[in-house]
């Protein structure tokens, strides 16, 4: 599958902006599963100084700077991305969770490189703490010996079918063992759940922002499209990192775009700042996903 994907951020602001940084993560990566043909930013007003570059985890960023008065900001990415369809992936055949945990915890033997890239995403961060209530809650998807590809597609599952996606009810500041207790939120929570709960039992899993196709073929809706998107990617040995959809039940095919991934949201935040002046502001955000033929 090929898409066209337009992202288009504008702010508002109450009052002139005297100076400005913002860090932009709106470039698709290259992997194994798609390959970005082409990209492009639209700025309003043209910035000072611009810089691209890559971040600590591999991900495309671009570095603005604003040394000119300006009351609004527009930032629009564009972009054409190819995605290439994944193995069929038998979760049964992945190495028992136990294992994995064992290999990933501190001790004197020396780690593979895929295992020592794993523990990057294994302990908490500023979005993700590590809570035995996390665990508590994800424990009946991991029953002793249970494959983890088998054990996280249980909880992928588990918490698609128990929580109620509801935009408006959190925030970027609502904190994981809130939603755990209201059962609401949205993709983002959902993701930084799942990866909660992972990392409180020993194991590995990422933060994955990205976009999803609004209408699946057959006709059927997602959860998520025409907005930014979050999965969670997890560490199963021997395949890899196998990435699963909470949000909308489901392994990754060929209707997720991947933009980045890091340890939480605030690694992979699509645009952030540091402005002084401006006061208030108000953000509108629109994403539209386009399949090509």
């Amino acid at each position: 599958m090929r898409y066209a994907v337009r992202h288009a951020t504008l702010y508002e602001y109450d009052g002139d902006v005297a100076h400005s940084h913002h860090l932009l993560h709106l470039k698709p990566r290259d992997f194994a599963y798609q390959r970005c043909l082409d990209h492009t930013l639209k700025l309003d007003p043209p910035p000072s100084a611009e810089h691209e570059d890559l971040d600590a985890f591999g991900n495309g960023i671009a570095r603005l700077e604003y040394d000119r008065s300006h009351d609004r900001l527009s930032v629009i990415a564009e972009m054409m991305v190819e995605i290439f369809p994944r193995e069929s992936t038998a979760l049964e055949s992945c190495e028992p969770w136990e294992e994995v945990r064992e290999r990933l915890s501190y001790h004197a033997a020396p780690l593979s490189a895929a295992e020592l890239e794993a523990c990057r995403y294994r302990m908490r961060s500023d979005h993700i703490p590590i809570k035995q209530v996390f665990w508590d809650y994800a424990a009946d998807c991991f029953a002793p010996g249970r494959s983890i590809g088998s054990g996280a597609e249980a909880l992928m599952r588990k918490i698609y079918h128990e929580f109620k996606y509801a935009p408006g009810t959190t925030n970027n500041r609502t904190s994981i063992a809130d939603v755990l207790k209201s059962r609401r939120g949205v993709c983002q929570d959902f993701a930084h759940l799942m990866i909660g709960a992972l990392r409180a039992g020993g194991l590995a899993a990422r933060y994955v922002s990205g976009y999803i196709r609004t209408i699946r073929p057959g006709g059927a809706a997602t959860v998520g499209g025409d907005a930014s998107h979050a999965w969670v990617s997890v560490y199963c040995p021997p395949l890899g990192w196998v990435d699963f959809d909470p949000t909308n039940d489901c392994l990754l095919g060929e209707g997720h775009v991947t933009l980045a991934w890091g340890r939480d949201f605030g690694d992979v935040s699509p645009l952030r700042g540091i402005l002084f002046g401006g006061s208030k502001h108000k953000l509108s955000v629109d994403v539209r996903v386009q399949p090509l033929e």
